[in-house]
């Protein structure tokens, strides 16, 4: 079976997408990237993810040909290829519902920096990619659009979720939990008062505070970020 390590993993993250509260029901989807082949590997559209299987998970080349499977792949098949095309250094995309980041990105509220943990993403604000229909490819052009101008790891969608990346899967699956958590905090000091909202200048002093922190990247026990 092709790239079937990154299939399991794709398994194996994805039931991690539910019991982390992430996301519900079938909701949300997980891809690799493999540089050698050129392939990524994408969870199925409609399975639930406790039923998903390795062999279930899509090979596909980034303009959008399934290489092996018999499943249809996620709808958002274009949206995961974006990262991979337009940010050499992604190996890994997790996109999800989760309730936070979803309420602001329906709201119309950015993401910002009411506690410092945001500094993951690498910026003090995340980017929201305006509205188009879920799995079309004036979506997945919005996301290209939006990764030629920032640096951020990740992203609210409006009106539908937030989408995350890294140069592995453990690191974009920290990032979407940060990036949830960040959301969680905001979310309940808006509820009690208006958020205290730290400056730029405070920002990008945690942010190079942040290439220091932890043990050396090499090492197998470093931090993968505020949740990893």
């Amino acid at each position: 079976m092709l790239l079937e390590e990154l299939r399991q993993k794709v398994v194996d993250y994805g039931n991690q997408l539910i019991s982390s509260g992430l996301t519900v029901g079938t909701a949300g989807n997980i891809s690799m990237f493999d540089p050698e082949t050129g392939y990524m590997v994408i969870s199925p559209s409609g399975i639930p993810y406790a039923k998903t299987t390795a062999e279930d998970v899509v090979v596909m080349d980034l303009k959008g040909n399934i290489i092996e499977s018999d499943r249809k792949p996620s709808s958002e098949n274009g949206l995961h290829a974006a990262f991979y095309l337009e940010k050499p250094e992604a190996r890994a995309v997790v996109h999800a519902h989760s309730m936070y980041c979803t309420t602001l990105a329906c709201a119309g509220i950015d993401l910002q920096a009411t506690h410092y943990a945001i500094a993951d993403a690498g910026v003090a604000t995340l980017p929201t990619i305006p509205y188009a229909t879920y799995g079309t490819p004036e979506l997945a052009e919005l996301v290209r659009e939006e990764l030629r101008e920032s640096d951020s790891k990740a992203f609210l969608m409006a009106n539908h979720g937030m989408v995350a990346y890294g140069d592995s899967l453990e690191k974009a699956f920290a990032m979407a939990m940060t990036a949830e958590w960040c959301a969680q905090v905001q979310w309940r000091a808006m509820a009690i008062s208006v958020p205290n909202i730290l400056t730029d200048e405070q920002m990008d002093e945690v942010i190079e505070h942040y290439k220091t922190y932890g043990q050396a990247k090499t090492d197998d026990k470093s931090s993968q970020g505020y949740f990893g």
